[in-house]
């Protein structure tokens, strides 16, 4: 596995990651109305680029496969962590983490979903508080978790 910066050509692979990993992945921890506001499946290609483009981004790829990415934006904040569903239970996720908290000083923050919450813990994030997030009308719960450093 290689781990190097996201790219704009990587934008429609990754969202296509997201997608399939929140409904395959985050599939155990909320209902099928939940993960259908959470990825619709409609990703604003030009958006997520703009926002990848505007954090440190990382990729990570397999065989000319990218099996996971993450960003973090320049206060800590750790926006998105994503690893394909083929691929979870190898490290990867680590492996991006290790990079993009390395990238920024100070505390890192992140609003992690129900999934993601045990793996965080086990980087010694601590929950902050649980919140209830609303798209369209549905609400997803998160955790909003910090790590000291």
């Amino acid at each position: 596995m290689e781990l190097r910066k996201y790219q704009s050509s990587d934008c429609r692979e990754v969202t296509e990651l997201f997608f399939n990993t929140v409904h395959i992945i985050n599939a155990k921890d909320y209902t099928k109305e939940q993960l259908d506001v959470w990825a619709t499946g409609q990703a604003d290609l030009e958006k997520w680029d703009q926002s990848l483009q505007g954090h440190y981004s990382v990729v990570a790829v397999e065989n000319d496969v990218i099996v996971g990415f993450g960003d973090i934006d320049s206060t800590g904040y750790l926006d998105r962590l994503y690893v394909h569903a083929n691929y979870q239970g190898r490290g990867i996720a680590t492996a991006i983490c290790d990079q993009l908290e390395q990238a920024v000083p100070g505390s890192i923050t992140t609003h992690a979903s129900i999934t993601a919450k045990p793996f965080f813990e086990k980087r010694g994030n601590k929950v902050i508080k649980e919140q209830k997030v609303e798209r369209q009308g549905i609400f997803l719960t998160n955790f909003v978790m910090a790590k000291e450093r």
